[in-house]
């Protein structure tokens, strides 16, 4: 180790070869913390909403968007049986079983049982998650039983 390696260490800096591409989706993840929460928003410090932290981690992570979302509804009373999100993380991340999610890989929940999923996550601990909350911010919070009982499927971020 050279002493620049050293240096980087003192400084606190992370080598790219040693991160994962989860820990630096969780790592974005947690600068969208305290982000005010604003419907299809989706810009750090300023707003957004569950996708627009998950937008915001893919553009650290990969740059431009691949496809612009389309416009949805604030509320969960979306019906008509139209995954929407659900086909969209799938066109773009990698589906993973449930029981596989790592933190830094993206949770989807579905809010009603004849609803469609709306409503996504970050891993951050085996017990936590962070997303956006209506009507408040992006915030950490406790996975427990109401949301584990929600959720229907799992997405890891592909390589940058």
């Amino acid at each position: 180790m050279g002493e620049d390696d050293r240096e980087a260490i003192r400084r606190g800096q992370v080598f790219a070869a040693e991160t994962t591409t989860g820990e630096l989706a969780l790592q974005e993840a947690r600068l969208w913390l305290g982000t005010p929460y604003q419907h299809q928003a989706s810009l750090r410090g300023v707003g957004c909403d569950c996708l627009g932290l998950v937008r915001g981690v893919w553009r650290a992570l990969h740059g431009a968007e691949p496809e612009r979302p389309p416009p949805y509804r604030p509320d969960w009373a979306e019906l008509g049986g139209r995954e929407l999100l659900r086909d969209a993380l799938t066109r773009r991340l990698i589906p993973l079983d449930v029981a596989d999610a790592r933190p830094g890989d993206v949770l989807l929940f579905r809010m009603a049982p004849d609803a469609p999923a709306k409503h996504c996550a970050v891993l951050s601990a085996p017990d936590r998650m962070i997303h956006a909350y209506w009507g408040r911010a992006c915030v950490e919070s406790w996975l427990g039983r109401w949301w584990r009982e929600r959720l229907v499927a799992a997405f890891r971020f592909p390589e940058p």
